[in-house]
């Protein structure tokens, strides 16, 4: 069969999910349940989503999330730190930053700016026989909470290093201290990078070569950030050349037929089977999981931005048949299709974000 007559084209975008897991790190900070009930509300989340450890919330509902946040803590580190951080920290840091001309400057400034902020933890900039590592150091035995306020600070600055130089940074590895909490998080994915684990640090690695980009973003373009942060820093630069990237585009095409093999997909793109494998592990991927990764995004879409009956969406999805969807569906999420678009359309208090 030729795949590429047969292929059946999905004419729009399908946007990444981000895991439960990260929503309730999330709200951590928050005891009452009738307050997070209301934080969730004002996201577009409905609670009953999170009683499933698997299940899925779409970009924007994390960015509103996010912001919700901020306002019920007045805190724009979201409750996690063992102090607030000031409203308009990140306004401040990120008007300073653009006044320098490398990127290692810049994340040098950056990083000094936030040690006298930051009381649970220190950021630094480690260059090392060519190699960049972005350090975090706890000044203390860290809770919970406040572990994941690392762990959210490392992907905040490498998505303001990214803006800064407006490329993706690759990084060749990321350090973590816990086995099931990398899993969870979704980390190898978010860095597009394999992860390692150290005790008693977090960070990241890349190529100190990159510390020498120009900062291309001004005092005009960095309002414009500011104004879209931050569900800008959740997908602006996700690397849409790296190998996981592309075979997720070319597999929309045959969403609603049997996929290619991972056999097919190395002779379209002229490698071979274990050079595919080998390449998809150096950025913590594997074949099966971007497929399924994929048609569970694209299912989620479905279920909450349409009225499709979930016969359709199980047949846009690749499933010939509604069970054998729902089975699948439930593994992914957790809830069954019915249940997943139950909980996503009940009225949910969605708050306009400035």
């Amino acid at each position: 069969m030729n795949r590429s007559q047969n292929a059946t084209p999905i004419q729009h975008s399908i946007q990444h999910t981000i895991a439960t897991y990260q929503v309730v790190q999330m709200l951590m900070a928050i005891e009452d349940e009738d307050q997070r009930a209301a934080v969730l509300r004002r996201a577009g989340i409905l609670p009953a989503l999170l009683e499933s450890k698997l299940a899925r919330v779409t970009q924007t509902q994390f960015a509103r999330l996010m912001t919700a946040l901020v306002r019920h803590h007045r805190d724009e580190f979201w409750g996690l730190g063992s102090t607030p951080l000031p409203l308009g920290s990140f306004a401040v840091g990120c008007r300073m930053l653009v006044g320098h001309r490398k990127l290692g400057d810049a994340l040098r400034a950056g990083l000094r700016y936030y040690h006298a902020l930051l009381p649970d933890f220190v950021p630094r900039l480690v260059v090392k026989q060519g190699e960049a590592y972005l350090r975090m150091s706890p000044r203390h035995a860290l809770t919970d909470r406040q572990a994941y306020a690392v762990r959210v600070f490392m992907f905040l600055s490498y998505g303001v290093m990214c803006w800064l130089a407006a490329r993706r940074i690759p990084v060749d590895e990321v350090v973590y201290q816990d086995s099931d909490v990398a899993r969870r998080s979704d980390a190898s994915k978010l860095f597009q990078a394999p992860i390692r684990l150290m005790e008693g640090e977090w960070g990241y690695r890349f190529d100190a070569k990159w510390l020498d980009l120009p900062v291309v973003q001004n005092n005009e373009s960095v309002e414009e950030f500011l104004h879209q942060a931050p569900a800008c820093l959740l997908v602006k630069y996700r690397d849409q050349a790296s190998l996981t990237e592309r075979i997720r585009r070319m597999l929309r095409r045959y969403l609603a037929e049997e996929m290619p093999s991972l056999e097919e997909v190395s002779d379209m793109l002229a490698t071979t089977p274990q050079t595919l494998r080998r390449r998809l592990q150096r950025e913590g991927q594997g074949y099966q999981m971007i497929k399924d990764a994929l048609r569970r995004d694209v299912a989620v879409e479905y279920l909450t931005q349409s009225d499709l009956p979930l016969l359709e969406v199980a047949a846009r999805v690749g499933f010939s048949e509604a069970s054998t969807f729902h089975r699948a569906f439930k593994a992914w999420t957790g809830l069954t299709p019915g249940a997943y678009r139950q909980a996503h359309n009940e009225p949910a208090e969605v708050e306009a974000l400035a």
